[in-house]
């Protein structure tokens, strides 16, 4: 009887040991999750998810959350809410500015023309804008964006009359005629062109300025070998969503376009506006001896105070100088 109780008590004793190792892993795979806004340049997250390139994650521990707007993709960062987010890099600068600890793991988009600023009838050039009502979400985005084309053409802030609009109020607010211009990007920026929209300055003109990042907490990074190998599948599946966009053109347009709720061509003309670099152009940008995006972000730094979009210097090497994940490593 002795040797059967010795028998169950080691059976009890092991249950008690894969509960507790089960427990730490499920503590340590903390699910990863991303936060984007409605924008063509991040739909090849939402197509991966479509193709279930994520499916080879433990526990499918990846959730990708769509806001609103950028605004609210910042505020559920802040808040905890997101332990990744989609962002352009500037609004990356402002995260360090105000002391997060993060780190830029992926260069998604780079804007080539899908960034603009729209003005109503009669209003023929971007110097025509002056003493006008401005729509703009007053991200750092919307102000950088803004700044560089009053720049170009030697008007102040001061010139115009800026009207806060976060993005799912720029298309009501353009034909309803709060606004006689709006800063905006895709979709709106194809809807309102066809609705007789004149683009009087796109960030083709400024190429590299608008910058599209995917960021993620380091202290998500730090939790476990399982949070680093949940952030290297979100990247690899990524890379081949790129893939299956570049092989099945017809399909992956099909797919994300139903998502943004755009017909096929005009999302096919939106993404025409974007520059997504491969695996081998974020290597360059984030993983050399001088990341060029790491240029990048100290020019966009420079412009930021200059122009009051930063309150204090920051470092920006902080958030660059190695290559993050296996994905790009390869």
């Amino acid at each position: 009887m002795a040797g059967i109780e010795r028998t169950v008590l080691c059976l009890k004793l092991l249950c008690i040991l894969l509960l507790t190792e089960l427990w730490g892993c499920t503590q340590d795979a903390q699910p990863l999750r991303v936060g984007t806004n409605i924008w063509p340049g991040y739909e090849p997250l939402y197509l991966a998810r479509e193709l279930n390139y994520f499916d080879n994650n433990l526990d499918k521990n990846i959730v990708v959350v769509e806001y609103s707007s950028a605004s609210d993709v910042i505020r559920g960062f802040r808040y905890n809410a997101i332990d990744a987010a989609a962002l352009t890099l500037d609004e990356a600068l402002l995260l360090v500015q105000d002391g997060m600890d993060v780190t830029v793991v992926l260069v998604m988009d780079i804007s080539s023309g899908g960034d603009v600023i729209l003005g109503r009838q009669g209003l023929n050039k971007l110097s025509d804008i002056k003493g006008k009502r401005v729509g703009i979400e007053k991200t750092a985005l919307g102000s950088y964006f803004f700044a560089i084309a009053l720049e170009k053409i030697g008007l102040k802030s001061s010139d115009i009359e800026t009207i806060n609009l976060e993005v799912d109020r720029h298309e009501t607010a353009f034909k309803t005629g709060i606004v006689d211009a709006i800063v905006t990007f895709e979709p709106v920026r194809t809807k309102l062109i066809d609705a007789g929209a004149k683009v009087l300055f796109d960030s083709s003109k400024v190429y590299g300025a608008i910058v599209d990042v995917l960021v993620v907490r380091n202290d998500y990074i730090r939790k476990s070998p399982y949070t680093v190998k949940t952030l290297d599948t979100l990247l690899e599946g990524w890379f081949r969503a790129l893939d299956y966009l570049k092989n099945n053109p017809q399909d992956a347009y099909r797919i994300m376009a139903e998502r943004e709720g755009l017909p096929k061509e005009e999302f096919v003309t939106a993404l025409k506006g974007l520059h997504i670099p491969d695996r081998e152009e974020n290597r360059s940008m984030l993983c050399s001896v001088k990341p060029t995006l790491l240029l990048t972000a100290g020019r966009m730094k420079k412009f930021m105070i200059t122009n009051d979009l930063l309150r204090k210097d920051i470092n920006v090497n902080n958030i660059f100088g190695k290559c993050p994940m296996d994905s790009l490593k390869r």
